[in-house]
C-alpha cells in the first residue's frame, strides 16, 4: 500500500491514495470518488473497494470531498483521473446534474464511469449503477413508520432532514419513498418540497452530517415544537437530529427512521435512538464496481443491470427490534451480522 502525493491543483480534494499489489504495474487502474473521508459509509465502500483492487492487482485511487455537496473535489478528482489513464471512475455525486459533463468528458477518453449508491441525473449519464433501490428504502421505512404509528399516523406531524440543496437523486428516492409508504402524495417524485400533505412540518438540510442533522432538527422543532415523526437522509443525521431533541427532552416522542444500516447506525437502534433503518451494503457496491472495471479492462464488456431495473441492485433490509405488522425486518443482531458487508 502507498500513499500518493495530490497536487496542487487537487488542493481541494481531501485525499487521493493509490493502493496496489506488489506486482500491479499499470495495466489497470481504477478510481474511487467519494462525498466525504467522514462519513461511515464511505469508509466502508472505500474498504470494500481497497480490497478488490489487492485482490485483482488493480491499482486503486481513492478521493473524497470536504463535505457532503463538496461538487468542485469532484470535478478535480475526474480530471486527475483521465489524466492518469484510469480504466474506470466509481463515483458517489455530491451533485448528480453538475458532475454529468464532467463524465461525459471520461467517457470520451475511454473511462467506464459507474455511478455508486447514487444514480447520476439523468440514471443514463453513467455506464452503469451499483445502488440500494433507494425508492424502496425509503418506502420500507415509511411502511414502518405508519404501522407503528397506527391511527394516529393520520395526524402526524412529520419532519425531513434531507441532505442538501441540490437534491441529488439518492436524497429524492429516499425522501419520496418514504412519503409513499408513510401515505404522503409526494406530488412530483423528482422532486422535494412541492408536497402539500398537512402533515408535513417542513424539510431542512444537513450536509448528511450529525452536526447538521441536529441544526436542521433544531430549525424543525422552531416550526412546529410537536413534530413527532422525522425522515433523515442517513444515520448521522439521525444520531444528530436525536441530540437536539433530547436537549429539550423530547427524544420519546419523536420517532425518527433513516437509511444506511452501518454498523453504528444498527447500533443506535439497539439503543433506541433510532426506530428503524433500511441497511444497504457499500462495499459489496464498490467491490463489485472494481470487478466490472477490471472485466471492463481486459474485454471490454461493460456491466448489465438488474434484470427489470435500470441498475444493478444490491440489496436493501429494514432493520429494527420493533418489527411491525406487514413490513417485513431483520433485527439488531442480524443486522449487526450484515453491516455494511
Amino acid at each position: 500500500m502507498k500513499t500518493t502525493i495530490v497536487s496542487a491543483a487537487l488542493g481541494a480534494l481531501a485525499l487521493g491514495v493509490a493502493f496496489s499489489t506488489p506486482a500491479a504495474a499499470a495495466d489497470v487502474t481504477a478510481c474511487l470518488i467519494t462525498k466525504t473521508d467522514t462519513n461511515p459509509f464511505f469508509v466502508k465502500m472505500k474498504e470494500g473497494a481497497t480490497a478488490k483492487a489487492q485482490e485483482l492487482g488493480v491499482t486503486l485511487k481513492a478521493y473524497a470531498g470536504k463535505i457532503d455537496g463538496d461538487h468542485d473535489s469532484q470535478v478535480a478528482a475526474v480530471e486527475s483521473c483521465i489524466a492518469d489513464g484510469a480504466k474506470g471512475i466509481l463515483i458517489a455525486a455530491s451533485d448528480t446534474k453538475a458532475i454529468v459533463d464532467q463524465v461525459k468528458k471520461a467517457q470520451a477518453a475511454g473511462v467506464l464511469v459507474i455511478a455508486l449508491d447514487t444514480p447520476l441525473d439523468p440514471a443514463t449519464a453513467a455506464d452503469a449503477t451499483f445502488a440500494t433501490d433507494n425508492l424502496l428504502a425509503g418506502k420500507l421505512i415509511g411502511q414502518w413508520a405508519a404501522a407503528t404509528m397506527g391511527d394516529k399516523a393520520k395526524d402526524a406531524k412529520v419532519g425531513f432532514l434531507d441532505l442538501t440543496p441540490s437534491q441529488p437523486t439518492v436524497d429524492v428516492l429516499r425522501d419520496q419513498g418514504f412519503m409513499i409508504g408513510f401515505g404522503i402524495d409526494p406530488k412530483d417524485p423528482n422532486k422535494i418540497g412541492d408536497e402539500d400533505d398537512p402533515r408535513i412540518v417542513g424539510h431542512d438540510v444537513t450536509n448528511g452530517n450529525e452536526e447538521g442533522g441536529r441544526t436542521a432538527m433544531e430549525n424543525l422543532l422552531q416550526k412546529d415544537p410537536d413534530i413527532n415523526v422525522i425522515h433523515t437522509i442517513n444515520e448521522p443525521a439521525a444520531v444528530g437530529a436525536y441530540q437536539a431533541l433530547k436537549a429539550v427532552g423530547k427524544e420519546s416522542d419523536v420517532l425518527i427512521v433513516s437509511v444506511d444500516g452501518g454498523c453504528p447506525g444498527v447500533k443506535s437502534v439497539a439503543e433506541g435512538v433510532i426506530g428503524a433503518t433500511s441497511q444497504q451494503y457499500p462495499l459489496m457496491m464498490a467491490a463489485l464496481g472494481v470487478e466490472a472495471i477490471k472485466k471492463f479492462a481486459d474485454t471490454g464488456e461493460k456491466p448489465k443491470p438488474t434484470e427489470g431495473k435500470d441498475f444493478f441492485d444490491t440489496g436493501v433490509a429494514l432493520v429494527t427490534d420493533k418489527p411491525a405488522a406487514g413490513v417485513e425486518s431483520i433485527d439488531t443482531k442480524v443486522g449487526t451480522d450484515k453491516c455494511w458487508g
